[in-house]
């Protein structure tokens, strides 16, 4: 399929499947090399991340435990710049190498405010691990060590990613026709 329609709006198929999933096995490569001797601690964003976080789970070597925290700041195809913790983190990450999982960084707030909010908690490291980029959109500094794709600013679905609500089901990445 390589167009489909949600919510009324048409998109058309950008990146296969295949493409994803050798580009999360490039990642958890790095991370294996990274954290070879450690175990860190995976932090998932939902609901975004799930499908990636399940992909670079299979693909890691490494000893490592995962979470989640839910958090939002999207509405329809725009970050409203507004992050609402939705759901926590309730274990202890002191002394911890912290790796989070992410979808998508956009403007970077999101990830600016987890940043320093996890930094209160003592973590040995805290690193990100982002399925995809958007260095235009980029409104605060925010260090993605770990990235599979960088993109230009076109909203996407797909292999997670939703348009509200819908599409996260989809095994490849969409691009919204304008």
């Amino acid at each position: 399929m390589s167009t489909i329609t949600i919510h009324g709006r048409e998109f058309v198929k950008s990146i296969s499947n295949e493409e994803i999933c050798a580009a999360v096995k490039e990642v958890a490569d790095r991370i294996n090399r990274d954290y070879a001797g450690k175990r860190p601690v995976l932090l998932g964003v939902l609901n975004g991340c799930f499908m990636f976080a399940a992909e670079l789970m299979r693909n890691l070597e490494v000893e490592c435990e995962i979470s989640f925290v839910k958090l939002s700041s999207y509405q329809g195809t725009n970050s409203t710049g507004v992050i609402r913790e939705v759901l926590g983190l309730s274990e202890s990450i002191t002394g911890r190498d912290v790796i989070i999982i992410e979808d998508i960084v956009d403007t970077g707030l999101t990830m600016q405010n987890m940043m320093e909010t996890l930094g209160t908690r003592e973590p040995a490291s805290i690193e990100i691990a982002s399925l995809f980029v958007k260095p235009a959109r980029l409104q605060v500094p925010v260090n993605v060590k770990y990235s599979a794709f960088t993109i230009p600013d076109r909203f996407i679905v797909g292999f997670g990613l939703d348009y509200d609500g819908l599409g996260r089901n989809l095994p490849d990445i969409y691009d919204v026709v304008e």
